[in-house]
């Protein structure tokens, strides 16, 4: 069995050093992570619809599926920023809480939109997505306020 040694205090190798770093340094690393993820499945899923989907959808299931595109896009931007406003102000719990936002938003709002544009090519009901696309909205709107009161609270480098 392996024995890991104990913990240095006056080298910071103790605990709480560890998980204050981790959660300071990575958590800016992982939306810059998420939202290039999501920007390349936008691509994807944009470019699946355009040219796999269309002959099978109604012009007003594209519509759908172009809205949740649309707004997959936009928000991938959000949490880029995000990622990148996070670099100068580690310690803002309010821009992780946004982030998160912005991501269950992707999730839940263009998410269902994806499912009900596809409805009829699936082989399980999809009539729970309908209610989840309004919650997907509401979090964005909660994001986006989050963003709007803390901005003006975020030190810029010029600030210091």
């Amino acid at each position: 069995m392996a024995t890991f040694p104990k913990p240095c205090i006056q080298c910071r190798h103790d605990k709480k050093w560890r998980n204050d770093y981790f959660n300071k340094s990575m958590s800016n690393f992982n939306f810059l992570r998420i939202g290039s993820l999501f920007g390349a499945l936008a691509v994807a899923i944009g470019a699946f619809g355009a040219h796999g989907l269309k002959p099978h959808l109604s012009e007003y299931q594209i519509t759908i599926f172009e809205k949740g595109v649309q707004y997959q896009f936009y928000h991938v931007l959000a949490i880029l920023a995000v990622g990148i406003l996070l670099r100068q102000s580690p310690d803002n719990q309010w821009l992780r809480r946004a982030g998160w936002l912005f991501v269950a938003g992707i999730v839940g709002f263009s998410g269902s939109l994806y499912l009900l544009a596809c409805r009829d090519l699936l082989a399980f009901p999809v009539t729970w997505a309908g209610p989840v696309t309004p919650l997907g909205g509401l979090c964005f709107l909660a994001a986006w306020g989050i963003l709007a009161i803390t901005g003006n609270k975020l030190k810029v480098a010029s600030d210091k």
